[in-house]
């Protein structure tokens, strides 16, 4: 799989979704290090980098008439490194905060980290489904997370997480609904009309 990967980003033309999507894989371990270093301002100031290449990759690969399975498994990926790594670099940076809103924080890792699983298990590769309530809860999470670093409010990422855990659940139902895997399925009624 990754050596597939690695020949597609080698025959693959640099588009600007895709150097998005890349940027945001960069800035990965960028983040790390800004975290275990003790950096909150300019972590911060980077993870605002990374969720706005992830809003607008895929919006401009549509719009430029750039889609590719490229794109969309660079978009994944790079969706997987920022938010798998940032509960990590939040317990590094405010650990206090982490433990006040642990069973919110323990939700959005279990919701983001199941469908995922399930996804290995059912078609042995990252599921992109790119859905609507998935778009939509990126967006909350990220926007809220940010707010409660910033030591805004907590009531808007609770909610952020429960928007979440109704998207990821509806990716499992699509995951259990597909014969097979298929990119960008926007809900479950487009993969219940998939599987006729």
């Amino acid at each position: 799989m990754l050596t597939d990967i690695r020949f597609e980003l080698a025959a693959a033309p640099l588009t600007l979704p895709n150097l998005l999507s890349g940027l945001r894989i960069a800035l990965a371990p960028v983040l790390l290090v800004l975290a275990w270093t003790g950096q909150p301002t300019p972590f911060l100031a980077t993870l605002i980098v990374a969720l706005a290449s992830d809003a607008f990759d895929g919006h401009l690969a549509r719009r430029l008439g750039q889609a590719s399975a490229l794109g969309t498994r660079l978009d994944s990926w790079g969706d997987l490194a920022i938010y798998a790594l940032l509960p990590i670099c939040a317990g590094w940076l405010w650990p206090d905060l982490l433990r006040r809103e642990a069973p919110f924080v323990a939700a959005v890792i279990v919701a983001y980290a199941l469908p995922i699983a399930i996804g290995f298990v059912r078609y042995r590769r990252l599921t992109s489904y790119h859905t609507w309530g998935a778009k939509l809860s990126a967006v909350l999470v990220g926007t809220s997370a940010l707010v409660l670093f910033a030591g805004g409010p907590a009531l808007p990422f609770r909610i952020a997480t429960c928007v979440l855990v109704l998207a990821e659940l509806e990716e499992i139902a699509i995951t259990a609904t597909l014969p097979a895997w298929r990119a960008n399925v926007a809900t479950l009624w487009h993969a219940r009309r998939l599987r006729r």
